[in-house]
């Protein structure tokens, strides 16, 4: 993999002096939280933000006191939290989960839902607010870094997986969007009577065709549907920009699609680079 390259934009404060700046993706199956490493929003290596702390915890049941103990280590004193969220009830379990610490700790935890107002984004669309939030992050983490002049695609690989295209001049035009593995096995179990769930790929090659049984035959049908789908809508999304664009790929199962994605500039935390960009416009400094 290509390491990410620097563009032309300058990086922006966040926060008031003294804050810790905590970031949190609150995405459909995990919310990931970090901090951000110097307390400032400035750049690290490759021109994002420099994020640490990583956690991960359940969205749909997360344990209130592992996000206590989290924040403790990441943030014992005054924090600002930004919150960019495609679960609305996960966020706002989050959310309380982060209120009920700041009250019974009796320390400053300022939170903030950002949306794409906050977001150093020119979005090329009818509609900004129906955009997922999570694509327009990382489209603005990998518009700070894509070359000036050249057109730059997304490939997000999540719950959902998204293939999403900037302009050459910066724009978020759109793009596509399609399960991903473990939704995909999930729908077929519980789509039909007899076919059982099979765990996702993970970075392993499928199974070779044809499968030898019925979960083999799920396995490379996923697997190898997914790469195929993939790369498909890369493709479309090249003839659409034109030659010159930079391709981006992040998410926990980006493993799966590398291989047939071998020019990518894979960046692991992108969407929370994105978050950390909106930190000047959310916390109102």
């Amino acid at each position: 993999m290509r390491e990410p390259m620097r563009g032309s934009e300058q990086a922006v404060p966040a926060g008031r002096l003294g804050d810790a700046i905590l970031l949190a993706d609150v995405g459909n199956t995990r919310i990931k939280l970090a901090l951000v490493a110097g307390g400032t929003a400035g750049p690290g290596e490759g021109g994002l933000p420099s994020v640490s702390r990583r956690q991960d915890l359940d969205s749909r049941s997360f344990s209130p006191a592992n996000l206590e103990a989290w924040l403790a280590v990441s943030a014992p004193g005054s924090a600002v939290v930004l919150v960019a969220s495609v679960h609305d009830a996960a966020a706002a379990r989050l959310e309380a989960a982060v209120a009920a610490v700041s009250a019974t700790s009796h320390r400053p935890l300022r939170q903030r839902r950002i949306g794409h107002a906050d977001l150093p984004l020119a979005i090329g669309l009818a509609e900004p607010h129906a955009v997922g939030i999570d694509r327009l992050c990382a489209a603005a983490a990998a518009n700070r870094v894509r070359p000036a002049g050249r057109p730059a695609i997304i490939v997000d690989c999540g719950t959902a997986a998204t293939v999403d295209v900037l302009s050459a001049d910066g724009r978020f035009l759109g793009g596509a969007i399609l399960p991903g593995p473990a939704l995909m096995s999930r729908a077929l179990a519980d789509g039909t009577s007899r076919l059982p769930a099979v765990s996702a790929p993970g970075d392993a090659q499928p199974p070779p065709m044809p499968g030898g049984s019925t979960r083999a035959a799920i396995a490379a049908g996923i697997g190898w549907g997914t790469k195929g789908a993939i790369a498909r809508l890369v493709a479309e999304a090249v003839v659409a920009t034109g030659p010159g664009a930079v391709l981006f790929l992040t998410g926990g199962w980006r493993g799966a699609v590398r291989d047939v994605l071998a020019d990518a500039v894979e960046i692991p935390d992108l969407v929370l680079a994105g978050i950390a960009l909106a930190a000047e416009r959310a916390c109102g400094r």
